[in-house]
């Protein structure tokens, strides 16, 4: 929808049309998580009154199946079929699901559909075993915890949040969860799930009335990849988004994208999703621009706030102390030029610095300054 919206904001005259497969307006995902009192929350992104004003058809419901790239046609499930003069693909991704035996009986989180599915099971369960602890892993063990369910994490990974979170940081928020009572397990491996719980391969088995899936997601690059198109790991664009056929273009969860260093690299967070709409539709309008946008994510677990933009891989570099237990954590390269920060906090403690990391990304800055809570970053952006 970003990318509609650009395209058509960008001056692009001709007909847009978004095909998609769920039943509803296209709504924010990260509210899933984070229900209130009478459900999951669903938060459209647009209004039938602004698709007429933007001119922008869009249809519900409806999937696409094949593309014929000579004849530029798309295939759609309805047996209908739309012609392209420049096409995006923005098909998202899935969860995996667990492939032991009765995997596939645990529940999982992406859809509206799901998020209902799962807090409905949660009225009638008092225990919940959550398969993955990750973002969406944890935040659904605060979210059922707080109900006053019984809720154990299991990771077969060395510790929580080992994809993309500072390990000390994550140490901070399993702490958290702890004090709040959930159990977390790390190095485990699940051999079977039943109706009574979870049976690990050391066979242990763990009564549970939920089990729930949060072990990632796998992109919908199949409808690409039977086109011909390059697929590995998410579909293969350039800095511009473009894939092998110029005419087309992929964008969000499902996208793998070439960097300035070479290197491909997929991300999966909302505001790339947002960046990547973006330079999709400005690239369909006939623009030239790239994709550059250091990626920044963010996760509500209890009271604590964690944000993090760019790349937090290795040790920090600098540790600025804010005060009540909010901190940040900051890396720097080999010539002292920022490449990544983040942080945890009460509530929206560190968001302000983290904000203005995320514009001092790639500039040189003095380590001494980022360290002094004292100093205030904006004047660093200033100077940058």
């Amino acid at each position: 929808m970003r990318a509609a919206f650009v395209a058509r904001d960008a001056g692009y005259q001709r007909p847009i049309t978004v095909v998609g497969d769920e039943q509803t307006l296209p709504y924010e995902r990260p509210p899933l998580s984070t229900p209130d009192a009478s459900g999951a929350v669903e938060k459209p992104i647009t209004s039938p009154e602004i698709l007429s004003e933007k001119a922008i058809n869009l249809k519900c419901g409806v999937s696409a199946t094949a593309i014929d790239r000579n004849a530029q046609e798309v295939s759609l499930s309805d047996d209908g079929s739309i012609a392209f003069d420049k096409l995006l693909l923005a098909t998202g991704a899935r969860p995996r699901t667990l492939t032991c035996p009765g995997g596939d009986g645990a529940q999982v989180l992406r859809t509206i559909e799901d998020a209902n599915s799962i807090y409905a099971a949660a009225e009638n369960a008092a225990k919940v075993v959550i398969v993955g602890a990750g973002l969406i892993g944890l935040e659904l063990a605060a979210e059922l915890r707080t109900r006053g369910l019984h809720i154990t994490v299991v990771e077969a990974g060395p510790r929580p949040l080992g994809r993309n979170v500072p390990e000390r940081l994550a140490t901070r928020l399993a702490a958290k969860h702890q004090e709040e009572g959930v159990s977390i397990l790390c190095g485990v491996h699940i051999a079977s799930c039943t109706d009574r719980g979870v049976e690990f391969k050391d066979g242990r088995f763990l009564q549970a009335e939920l089990v729930i899936a949060a072990v990632g997601v796998v992109p919908n690059d199949e409808l690409a990849g039977s086109t011909g198109l390059t697929v590995e790991n998410g579909i293969r664009v350039d800095g511009q988004l473009m894939t092998d056929d110029p005419l087309i273009y992929a964008a969000g969860d499902c996208a793998t994208v070439r960097m300035s260093e070479g290197i491909y690299r997929r991300y999966e967070t909302w505001q790339n999703a947002q960046a990547q709409g973006e330079v999709a539709g400005r690239n369909l309008a006939g623009g030239d621009v790239r994709f550059d946008v250091p990626v920044w994510f963010w996760s509500d677990q209890y009271d604590l706030g964690l944000q993090g933009v760019g790349d937090t891989s290795g040790n920090p570099t600098v540790i600025r102390a804010l005060g009540d237990g909010a901190e940040i954590l900051f890396f720097l390269d080999g010539v002292g030029a920022l490449v990544g920060a983040a942080g945890v906090g009460q509530g929206n403690a560190v968001a302000k610095d983290i904000k203005i990391a995320q514009r001092l990304i790639g500039a040189r800055v003095d380590a001494a300054l980022l360290s002094d809570p004292a100093h205030n970053l904006k004047k660093t952006l200033r100077g940058a």
